[in-house]
């Protein structure tokens, strides 16, 4: 008859002076442990009630979690004693826990910093920051993959909607849709057993949101501010307007615009998102921006625009992206005093200039699938957004007829 029982592991301190809490299954005289993954100082365990004390911060959580793990050993002990004598308390280590262990954060780590290999830094930063708020919550105790239940997330939400953070539901669903991704690496690179994705039970929520973008006479008033030339109010206002003529173009492409991607009817690039190719065909009101910034000796290695430095070096990506998002902060705040100067009542940024292109694009009439050509999407569904917005205006229009 095989026996479970909870052990504190004395004899296995680490240098810390912690030690590990393992499952132990005698069966035949033999022995084998599974590790909890679940480090503490003697002072927190309860030798006599086998729990961790109540003092430990997380004394609830790991003591659920043992509590649980236990009963299943217990009844998969029970199950095949009696209906498979010969089963080994290997093959009972496996039932239960699947795979060994797998601690989320070394993992979760290993990811974002494949994103800043990559060059995708920003997506490298936002990643940090949703596993740094997650280590702070479970006070960087460490914390397995098996661990992470669809109760843990439960509660996980519930305190990022406290008072700690207040989080909206849509940030909420970016930080559990990139915990859930980590779920997916994992079980597709076979490190982690399906049985322990939590995602089924557990439902990420989203809200619908509704995009901002300019009506032609607001777009109109924003062109109209009276601005002093060479200010950087006025490079802004240009930038914003250059962008909703011009396929909505990103403002990080905005700002990488240089006089070598102009030829005399159309701009060539690759997008810094997407990596696709695009030339568009640049709009008389675009052209006259650009021509407003032509030096007389054009260097064709320099930026339209003058934000960036020129001679930046590109293939430094953490460089470029610090350089981006500190021009990007400094246009998107000038663009809320231009919107208070043309008395425009919405949260104006950068990108809305590309929301504004797409609506007005869709309903002068251009097809869906070239707008989505020209924004540089990856999928068409991506632009199908926006044509949903052009047909809730037509709605609104048809409703005259109630009246």
């Amino acid at each position: 008859m095989a026996t479970v029982s909870i052990i504190f592991r004395k004899d296995k301190l680490n240098k810390n002076g912690q030690a590990p809490i393992h499952f132990r299954i005698i069966k035949d005289r033999k022995i084998n442990y599974i590790s909890s993954s679940i480090l503490l100082f003697p002072s927190e365990w309860d030798e006599k009630n086998k729990k961790v004390k109540k003092s430990h911060s997380n004394s609830a959580r790991f003591n659920s979690y043992l509590a649980n793990k236990f009963t299943e050993l217990q009844d998969q002990v029970f199950e095949h004693e009696t209906f498979s004598k010969s089963t080994t308390t290997k093959q009972l280590k496996s039932k239960i826990f699947g795979k060994k262990p797998l601690l989320f954060f070394p993992f979760a780590e290993s990811v974002f910093e494949r994103y800043k290999r990559q060059g995708q830094v920003g997506t490298h930063d936002r990643c940090k920051a949703i596993i740094n708020k997650l280590k702070k919550y479970v006070k960087e105790a460490p914390i397995c993959f098996q661990e992470m239940t669809p109760e843990f997330m439960v509660e996980y939400e519930k305190h990022l909607r406290g008072k700690e953070h207040n989080n909206s539901t849509n940030t909420i669903h970016t930080n559990f849709k990139f915990i859930r991704q980590l779920f997916n690496e994992a079980i597709n690179n076979d490190v982690l057993d399906a049985q322990f994705y939590p995602f089924k039970k557990f439902k990420v929520k989203t809200e619908k949101t509704q995009r901002q973008y300019l009506t032609e006479d607001e777009l109109t008033e924003i062109e109209n501010v009276d601005c002093i030339s060479g200010v950087k109010l006025d490079l802004h206002r240009d930038m914003f307007v250059f962008a909703a003529y011009t396929g909505g173009l990103r403002v990080s492409d905005v700002l990488k615009l240089k006089w070598k991607y102009i030829d005399k009817t159309h701009i060539n690039l690759t997008i810094k998102k997407t990596g696709s190719q695009l030339s568009i065909k640049i709009p008389d009101k675009a052209f006259k921006i650009i021509e407003k910034y032509k030096p007389k000796k054009v260097e064709k290695d320099n930026y339209i625009f003058p934000m960036l430095p020129n001679g930046l070096k590109e293939d430094d990506l953490v460089l470029l992206d610090t350089e981006i998002s500190g021009a990007t902060a400094y246009i998107n705040k000038n663009l809320k005093t231009i919107a208070e100067k043309a008395k425009i009542g919405k949260p104006l940024s950068f990108h809305i200039s590309r929301h504004t292109w797409a609506t007005r694009a869709l309903r002068k009439g251009i097809s869906i699938d070239k707008v989505s050509k020209l924004m540089g999407h990856a999928q068409i569904k991506e632009t199908q957004i926006y044509a949903k917005i052009v047909s809730e205006e037509l709605d609104k229009a048809m409703d005259i007829f109630n009246d």
